[in-house]
């Protein structure tokens, strides 16, 4: 090899590469309506809300400029074929939440593949996406202080068909649809989603804390048996999402939501209780503690 063929190799790797994105366990932490992000990305099969992102001058992804200013996004839990993210001829452009691509921290994932979509050709399916690094912006940074997420839930998955919807996509959206779980939102608590699987019912409360202290909190209220919505239903553990706590109520099978967001107000007041005790926890509550532990599922 000469050493103009030396040069050049050295010089390539030499040349500076973005760090891989840093694992985030909470990743959408400080963001307004924080548990309704955890919600479309680990709870609710069928929904959608709009956002908008704010560009800023000079950002690029995969080597393309992306166009700086204030962009409209609609987030959707899934789309077709887990696709990241579509950019429909009108100019829409839909980011699944719920897609393959994972960095370790779903806040950047969520903007690569926005930036992605907002870089590519109205018409374009986004297949792929390139893993988000260090450099890539978070939703933190480009979503408005305060921006609030308005979540629709929809009973199937036909919200994103559009226009230019392909016969693949009708074919996936017909079988997507024979497999959608019954949801709905429980009022009561800032978010809590019934839903019908097996024929069970169940409510999935996401906390908005950080997990130790939404489990302590739990902990000192199972101690005191007020961690229930009430006769015939039971808390069955809870899963770990996105940094938070979800813990899941088993309500009589022939219930509704609608059924339940009385006691659920209850059972919010007495969480917010227990979260402003401090004393330390007693030997009964402990237990109760490592009893939920034990019962414990991590999501994803």
């Amino acid at each position: 090899m000469g050493k103009a063929s030396r040069k050049k190799r050295q010089a390539g790797q030499d040349t500076p590469k973005a760090r891989p994105a840093p694992f985030v366990a909470r990743p959408f932490e400080g963001l307004a309506d924080e548990s309704e992000w955890v919600a479309m990305r680990e709870i609710l099969p069928a929904a959608s809300a709009d956002v908008t992102l704010s560009v800023p001058e000079g950002t690029t992804v995969a080597g393309r400029d992306v166009p700086a200013g204030d962009h409209q996004v609609t987030l959707v839990t899934v789309l077709p074929a887990a696709m990241p993210a579509i950019h429909r001829d009108s100019g829409e452009v839909l980011v699944a939440l719920q897609s393959r691509t994972s960095s370790g921290d779903a806040s950047r994932d969520v903007v690569a593949a926005a930036l992605t979509a907002l870089t590519s050709e109205p018409g374009t399916s986004v297949n792929s996406v390139r893993p988000a690094t260090s450099e890539t912006p978070r939703l933190q940074d480009v979503l408005a202080e305060g921006q609030e997420l308005d979540v629709t839930v929809h009973e199937d998955f036909g919200f994103w068909l559009g226009e230019d919807a392909t016969e693949e996509m009708a074919a996936a959206l017909e079988q997507m649809n024979e497999s959608a779980v019954p949801m709905a939102r429980v009022e009561g608590a800032p978010t809590a989603y019934w839903c019908h699987m097996s024929g069970r019912s169940y409510i999935r409360w996401i906390l908005g804390q950080d997990e130790d202290t939404a489990l302590e909190a739990l902990a000192r209220l199972q101690a005191a048996h007020e961690h229930t919505l009430g006769e015939g239903t039971e808390l069955i553990g809870a899963f770990r999402a996105c940094g938070v706590l979800v813990p899941v109520l088993e309500v009589p099978a022939g219930s509704g939501a609608e059924d339940h967001a009385e006691a659920l107000a209850g059972l919010q007041s007495r969480y917010d209780a227990a979260l402003g005790q401090d004393a330390p926890l007693t030997d009964a509550e402990r237990r109760a503690r490592s009893a939920l532990v034990s019962r414990q599922v991590t999501l994803r």
